[in-house]
């Protein structure tokens, strides 16, 4: 969810490949509690062997601007998740990956837990599984419970929140907080075969914060050891000049996710570059037509090579991810070519073209 398209290919300073054991959350002979540790190289690939091929998108329903529309108790939408999901199932996609928010648990813990819990059947009902994102430093600071703003016309992610976004340094009192979050959702859906995996923090360092997000994400993948689920833990590589925060991701992630919006000789050189860890891969974003990143460039090359291929976007809606994000249009009029997202609200392809190229990779009839 770049908001710049500086990304070339990712170039570690060091590459390090950590071979720990898989560990678990156990007593030791004195009673004390060991944290696990990241999944050995063998325990990935074993996760991994049985796996289909997993293409998606970055989902939210059209319904909603941003993830707390998406999941606050007066705007979850099941009818319209159920809709579009069913869109995507029929041109063979089988995960999404779906962005959570604190401050929906924090209102609501247990009717949060229940929307989510809906959420994934719904999706299992279209044979989709999910990787849910827990953090995220792209867009704007600041945010409230309660009734969300409507799109800005023409404008790219205009209602998106991050999170926790300003508030870890305004009021820093507030991990305690995101860690018991953190702990909840991964320990109650820790055993959920409908999750794919645990992307714990979108883009950190993103809207200007660098090496700023970097004790969050150490926590965040400390509170997530310390919750040890059964599925694995990630965080996707998207800025080859955040050195720092890329070495720490890769070297603590269970599984290699990356986002990567140019063309594909660009890609494949990323690819190339994230193979040298041996773990299954996934591609989190991709997909930005104006700048040569389409389907019918990317999803073949991801496709031929095992690596999990979610594009971003799947229905145009609130979150205005046709427009390009340093390219309003403020009239609110359709670009003449849309950044993101396959589908109109009406369920008609942007490009019966991409659909059906779509359907050709899948199988689906």
């Amino acid at each position: 969810m770049k908001t710049i398209s500086k990304i070339s290919f990712l170039i570690l300073t060091s590459v390090v490949i950590l071979t720990s054991g898989c560990g678990s959350n156990k007593n030791n002979s004195t009673g004390q509690t060991v944290t696990a540790e990241r999944w050995s190289v063998d325990k990935a690939r074993d996760w991994a062997k049985d796996l289909p091929w997993f293409r998606g998108s970055d989902f939210i329903p059209s319904t909603a601007i941003n993830q707390l529309e998406m999941w606050q108790a007066a705007t979850f939408d099941p009818e319209t998740i159920d809709r579009e999901l069913g869109w995507a199932e029929k041109i063979g996609m089988n995960c999404m990956r779906v962005y959570l928010h604190h401050l929906a648990w924090e209102t609501d813990k247990e009717g949060f837990k229940q929307r989510l819990d809906k959420y994934l059947s719904i999706a299992g009902k279209h044979n989709i599984r999910t990787i849910f994102v827990l953090f995220d430093d792209c867009w704007n600071p600041t945010y409230q419970a309660g009734k969300q703003p409507d799109p800005k016309p023409g404008v790219h992610n205009s209602g998106w929140v991050r999170d926790p976004g300003e508030l870890i340094y305004t009021k820093p009192e507030i991990k305690a907080l995101l860690e018991d979050y953190t702990k909840d959702i991964l320990t109650s859906f820790g055993n959920d075969k409908r999750i794919v995996a645990w992307d714990l923090y979108n883009e950190p360092g993103n809207s200007g914060y660098g090496n700023k997000s970097l004790p969050l994400l150490e926590d965040v993948f400390r509170w997530g050891r310390k919750a040890n689920p059964s599925q694995p833990l990630t965080c996707g590589v998207w800025d080859n000049s955040l050195k720092e925060l890329n070495a720490f991701q890769v070297t603590h992630s269970d599984i290699i996710t990356y986002h990567n919006y140019l063309d594909e000789v660009n890609h494949q050189k990323m690819i190339d570059t994230l193979k040298l860890y041996n773990r299954p891969m996934i591609c989190t974003e991709y997909m930005a037509r104006r700048n040569k990143s389409t389907f019918f460039n990317i999803m073949p090359v991801l496709k031929a090579q095992n690596i999990g291929a979610i594009n971003w976007g799947l229905v145009s809606g609130k979150t205005n991810t046709i427009y390009a994000w340093d390219t309003p249009i403020p009239d609110g009029s359709e670009p003449q070519l849309w950044f993101h997202d396959i589908f109109r609200r009406d369920g008609s392809s942007y490009k019966q073209e991409e659909t059906e190229f779509i359907k050709s990779l899948t199988g689906a009839k």
